[in-house]
């Protein structure tokens, strides 16, 4: 079918499954979205272009009908669009306050340029992210999203609040980081600290035009009970961000130490496509994996339909390593954090800063780069 005719033919489907969908109707509060039953009749057709406009057709009323998306239209359709589909990856630069220390001591910043918790540590981790993120190397040709720490979330890039300065300036989509935090280890694994602010947080977030979330879990030993205690946690906390008009990122991280990293992935594999299976008809999630000790263990999230993005972490591999591990998984891109920073110092001159990270972010994307 050429592009002429199924664009005709999408239009007249359109408008026969959605008599009362015209021009103009987008934002009028008289307007109604198509039936259930209307929509489901898009796996019907054989053309995929078709089922494609269909399905986005669906998912836009849908959206008009709900208060959080119809504030987030049309950027969250944008965005969802290129998490599917863009080549690119996530820069993960949400080090909370435990973690801040250790990047600012690997960026050439002493202990005692600030005081830990303090204000002024937040200061000199957002003027590190600042500089990261205002980096003509740091831009969405390459860069695909942005996991942000609440607190960068809070302040300000060249008088833009940090999400909206991602997408507005660089279309790197916003992400932001919800976990307080690991609980003590129990049956080989850290679930996450209880999360009592959680719906705060998401209404922030909201405000803030972020399009998803990521919270931490970590996986030591092959656990079985350990392992599902982790996935139900992840499942039950992502229900929630996808009830506020967000996509998660589920991260179970597997400890790339432990001697048991390939009996933990296999059991993590059957317990999270369990939970998938659990999933509702619109609920889909991202997913943050260690790195396999087997080459395409994760595959089969690749396509599936409850899946936005298969993502790795470097799990505290070097980038080299890491980069060459992540090119052999077949539709899986990066998230990475200490690889993408790696080699970066406060005082370097800002010739020699860029030339170092857009090398770093070129090998991470071509790592990523879909075959």
């Amino acid at each position: 079918m050429t592009k002429s005719r199924r664009q005709l033919f999408t239009r007249i489907l359109l408008l026969t499954l959605f008599p009362r969908l015209s021009e103009g109707t987008i934002g009028n509060s008289q307007s109604h979205p198509p039936s259930q039953t209307s929509c489901n009749k898009v796996s019907e057709l054989n053309d995929s272009a078709s089922q494609h406009n269909i399905k986005k057709a669906c998912r836009t009323m849908d959206s008009i009908h709900d208060p959080i998306m119809a504030r987030k239209m049309p950027a969250f359709e944008e965005q969802l669009d290129r998490a599917r589909t863009a080549d690119g990856f996530l820069a993960a630069l949400d080090q909370s306050g435990g973690s801040t220390p250790k990047a600012l001591r690997q960026y050439g910043i002493s202990d005692d340029d600030y005081v830990e918790g303090e204000t002024s540590m937040y200061d000199v981790i957002h003027a590190m992210r600042t500089r990261m993120i205002t980096s003509t190397a740091f831009t969405g040709d390459r860069i695909l999203g942005a996991i942000l720490f609440e607190n960068t979330m809070d302040r300000e890039i060249e008088g833009k609040s940090t999400s909206r300065y991602l997408w507005e300036e660089k279309k790197v989509i916003p992400f932001l980081k919800i976990d307080k935090g690991l609980a003590p280890e129990e049956n080989g694994v850290q679930v996450m600290k209880p999360m009592p602010t959680l719906d705060e947080l998401l209404k922030k977030a909201n405000d803030n035009g972020i399009f998803g979330t990521k919270m931490r879990s970590v996986i030591k030993s092959a656990n079985a009970d350990g392992i599902q205690a982790v996935v139900d946690q992840q499942f039950e906390v992502g229900k929630k961000i996808i009830a506020a008009g967000m996509v998660p990122i589920l991260e179970p991280e597997v400890d790339i130490t432990s001697p048991e990293k390939r009996e933990i992935e296999i059991i993590l594999k059957e317990k999270i496509l369990a939970g998938l299976e659990l999933l509702g008809e619109k609920e889909e999630v991202m997913l943050k994996l260690s790195l396999p000790s087997v080459e395409n263990h994760y595959k089969e999230f690749v396509d599936h339909p409850k899946v936005v993005r298969l993502v790795a972490l470097s799990g505290g591999y070097p980038r080299d390593e890491a980069n060459e591990i992540l090119s052999k998984q077949d539709g899986m891109i990066a998230s990475f954090s200490r690889a993408l920073s790696q080699g970066l110092s406060f005082g370097l001159s800002d010739d020699e800063y860029n030339k170092i990270y857009n090398d770093s972010i070129e090998s991470i994307y071509q790592a990523s780069k879909k075959n």
